[in-house]
């Protein structure tokens, strides 16, 4: 009895591994026949745009930092005396 409900986990484990080996053949199927890529030019746009914004944005957290850091330093410098 033992032996078979080994058998029985054994079949489990291939069906689980073979749903998702058929998971991983439909998710590239897809990709390859449904999606709509962009093409080189525009990929190559927006990633631009993406940097761009990214530099940005850092530039924008560093100032606001520096801002604070100042701020909390004086705050601190005042209550000292």
């Amino acid at each position: 009895m033992q032996y078979k409900i080994e058998c029985h986990l054994d079949l489990k484990e291939n069906n689980n591994m073979a749903g998702i080996v058929n998971y991983i053949k439909e998710s590239f199927g897809e990709l390859k026949n449904n999606v709509t890529w962009p093409t080189w030019a525009e990929a190559q746009s927006l990633t631009v745009l993406v940097a761009v914004f990214s530099i940005i944005f850092s530039l924008a957290i560093w100032g606001v930092d520096t801002v604070f850091s100042k701020v909390i330093a004086a705050y601190f410098q005042w209550i000292n005396g």
